[in-house]
């Protein structure tokens, strides 16, 4: 199989959030019925600080893609993290440096016909490759004993809890929220 990773600019990105969509609701499982409000949502991240998208290109086109940037106060997802945290009482001294220095992983999806092939573990490995921030972190939707490719993925990698069974508000499933410390080693 010959594989390409390919770093998007914020243009180009923005310019084929359709077609990325639809691989994200395709490895989420996600009705297509949110498609227009996620690439809407999409195309407006890219004006992010740090803003950093990849994608996998075999012969048949697009087959993954990644995208991340600096966690910041005023985002929605730094804001239900801070409430996450805060629910669980007082932050720790670990918590408040985690939330003044990190990079958010906002997306990592594969087709499904392509999972279990490294592929996530690739586009991952190249979008923290020297992302700024002392940590990493992102969401994922909680399954019974972390049974699944996604967390044997960060679990392999060294991601660890900050949050378990997080319900973000419009999205029914559980999510639990993973941090890995940057640089990668």
């Amino acid at each position: 199989m010959s594989l390409t990773i390919r770093r998007l600019s914020p243009q180009e990105f923005a310019l084929n959030a359709d077609s990325l969509v639809d691989i994200y609701i395709s490895a989420m499982g996600y009705d297509p019925a949110i498609r227009e409000g996620r690439i809407f949502s999409w195309r407006r991240e890219v004006i992010r600080p740090g803003f950093t998208a990849l994608i996998a290109e075999d012969a048949t086109g697009v087959i993954g893609v990644a995208y991340g940037f600096i966690g910041t106060p005023d985002s929605w997802w730094d804001r239900q993290l801070r409430l996450a945290l805060r629910r669980e009482g007082e932050l720790s001294a670990e918590e408040i440096e985690m939330l003044r220095s990190y990079f958010e992983v906002a997306e990592v999806h594969v087709l499904p016909r392509m999972q279990g092939h490294g592929l996530g573990r690739q586009l991952l490995v190249e979008l923290l490759w020297n992302a700024p921030g002392k940590w990493a972190l992102l969401s994922t939707p909680e399954v019974p004993n972390e049974s699944n490719r996604a967390f044997s993925l960060y679990r392999s990698m060294g991601f660890t809890d900050v949050i378990r069974q997080y319900r973000y508000p419009g999205d029914e499933r559980p999510f639990a929220i993973l941090k890995l410390p940057l640089p990668l080693s």
